[in-house]
């Protein structure tokens, strides 16, 4: 048996220590700091000198207490009893940790998945089966939604020489012996994997399937891609945490991982409230049942607010290589660079920009990289798509942690303070945000939605765009010295904003669009644009070309248009004909009122 390593305390402040006699440790190796054996990683080896984050309240520890090494880094189980579970950040569950008390103790170790619990564990493989990594051998149905493949973890392979039968079983169990030459290798029903090592995969695969979310704004102009990143930047009050909460609750993700890093305790309390009674859209069943909360709040320790992102994203990946779509919400990676900020600043790092040490950027990217659409080791395509929220002190895009997110990211959602003032939800900027995917997907819109979806979709930028453009002359001069054609592109404008960018996150027909209402709805907008610009240009006036009863129709059609009812675009279709038909018979070529005006 291998001597236990041991150091000493030389050096404590807050969650950084210092610990001499540490020539046998291994960067990033964990240990045990202290008579309370805390949770702490190796961060720096200089000598005999090692430098430890602490993952737990270093309050009460004194210099002298030994410094035991676990020979291994900081690495999380994976297993059955994962999904529909909290953790702190570092995947301890806090409903066993609330068992001891309202507070988390210091000392309770590494606990994880209960090792306890029984699992009916179906056992697919059979003695002389030949595995390799990734293979599945047993399944578990974990939840009503998620069947837990087993899979040989990477790195292993052999004969089975031992096959348990299907049974109901703990974790610790063995259900499997493979033999490699004189190797055996034990498969129980979890296995253990290093949070900052990406786990590995066959084949990375080009990036061509929308991630459908059900938000128009969303999905029509800013879409996202399964195997993408996105950032939500923000400002307090402008809607990250409630955007990420409707991607998290509609998005055709098979899972949901949910970061919380760093955030208030009352955001974390309102999504552990709200997600455990919220039921998933398309089937009914309990949205917890594909959902896992790591739940890091701001109070917490913050070494282990910093360690909470490679927490997650290791668990997304784990449920990637069984072939499942996995959709990552930080809330937020701000909070996750304070973090790093304050340990950098205890370690006496030279500070970079706004005091963020100068690393910030390639750690970021270190955490983004981790999403794509991937071909695993067992032959499956899985997929991992993360979105993060960025919450820029007052809502200043310029400050680092935003300016380096935006330059990694697919897809911004800049969130926009003047449009949450004015109730305008999701408050996401058409101006300012933009995504990468669209080229991606041109295929995927023409073979699942419409060959025109696209070309819509420029065109209601474009008339975006102009109408921005012609807001700056009109707050100069007021609107009434723009020509009728100009005067219509502002009138279009507000019914996209209103009509189709707006969208009421509590209401039971608007919260959730499928794709094929959001084309129809655009196609409904560009045929009265269509109408009323032919009007406007054979000189019938904008006061008559401008029906408050149809364009307010059109504004309220997301409210009255619901899934079921493919007849009600067309309808207005017809109705929008009907009525410029009638104007223009009315009016004539030269635009001349040749009877009596239509009202």
């Amino acid at each position: 048996m291998a001597e236990e390593k041991r150091g000493y305390i030389v050096y404590i402040n807050g969650p950084v220590v210092k610990a001499r006699g540490m020539q046998g440790f291994q960067m990033r190796e964990m240990v045990l700091v202290g008579e309370k054996k805390l949770i702490g990683e190796i961060i720096s080896l200089e000598g005999d000198i090692g430098t430890i984050q602490v993952y737990e309240e270093t309050s009460g520890l004194k210099t002298n207490e030994l410094v035991i090494g676990m020979g291994k880094p900081l690495s999380v189980k994976l297993g059955p009893g994962i999904i529909g579970n909290v953790f702190d950040g570092i995947e301890r569950p806090l409903s066993q940790i609330l068992e001891r008390g309202s507070f988390i103790p210091e000392g309770i170790g590494l606990i994880s998945i209960d090792p306890t619990k029984k699992w009916d564990v179906e056992v697919l493989v059979k003695e002389g089966d030949v595995l390799a990594s990734g293979d599945v051998y047993a399944r578990v149905e974990e939840t009503s939604m998620i069947t837990h493949k087993l899979l040989v973890p990477p790195g292993i392979k052999g004969t089975v020489v031992f096959a348990e039968k299907s049974g109901s079983y703990n974790i610790e169990h063995t259900l499997v012996i493979l033999k490699d030459g004189s190797v055996e290798h034990r498969l129980l029903m979890y296995s253990e994997w290093p949070v900052r090592i990406p786990r590995p995969v066959k084949e990375r695969m080009p990036i061509n399937k929308l991630l459908v979310t059900g938000q128009r704004v969303i999905d029509t102009f800013f879409p996202l891609a399964k195997g993408g990143t996105a950032a939500i930047p923000g400002g307090f009050g402008t809607g990250k945490t409630i955007t990420q909460h409707q991607l998290a609750k509609w998005s055709d993700a098979d899972i949901i991982v949910y970061i919380g890093c760093g955030e208030r305790g009352n955001e974390i309390t309102e999504v552990l409230e709200d997600f455990p009674e919220l039921q998933d859209p398309r089937n009914g069943k309990p949205l917890m049942d594909r959902t896992v909360l790591i739940a890091n709040t701001s109070n917490m320790p913050v070494a282990a607010r910093e360690a909470s992102i490679y927490t997650g994203i290791t668990i997304a990946e784990y449920f990637r290589d069984m072939g499942y779509n996995i959709a990552v919400m930080a809330d937020s990676t701000s909070r996750w660079a304070e973090a790093l900020r304050e340990i950098a600043g205890r370690l006496e790092e030279m500070p970079a920009e706004e005091g963020y040490p100068a690393y910030l950027a390639s750690r970021l990217a270190q955490f983004y990289e981790r999403a794509g659409y991937v071909k695993t080791l067992g032959g499956a395509e899985g997929s991992i798509t993360i979105i993060g929220a960025v919450s820029p002190a007052s809502g200043d895009f310029s400050e680092p942690v935003t300016q380096a997110t935006k330059r990694m990211v697919g897809a911004f959602l800049a969130l926009d303070r003047e449009l949450a003032h004015a109730r305008h939800f999701p408050a996401i900027n058409w101006l300012s945000s933009y995504s990468g995917y669209v080229a991606m997907l041109a295929d995927w819109y023409r073979e699942n939605v419409a060959e025109d979806m696209l070309e819509l979709r420029e065109k209601m930028l474009g008339i975006l765009q102009e109408e921005d453009n012609l807001m700056e002359i009109v707050k100069l001069v007021g609107e009434d010295v723009l020509p009728d054609e100009q005067r219509l592109i502002l009138e279009i404008a507000k019914i996209i904003k209103r009509g189709y960018l707006q969208q009421n996150a509590y209401h039971r027909d608007d919260s959730y669009v499928s794709l094929w209402r959001q084309y129809r709805m655009l196609k409904v907008i560009d045929r009265l644009y269509t109408r009323s610009s032919i009007c406007v240009k054979k000189g019938i006036p904008l006061s008559k070309v401008r029906n408050d009863r149809l364009f307010s129709q059109i504004v309220s059609m997301k409210y009255n248009a619901g899934e079921d009812d493919p007849g009600y675009f067309d309808g207005l279709i017809d109705e929008i004909d009907e009525y410029y038909n009638k104007l223009e018979s009315t009016y004539g070529e030269g635009g001349e009122d040749s009877a009596n005006p239509v009202y």
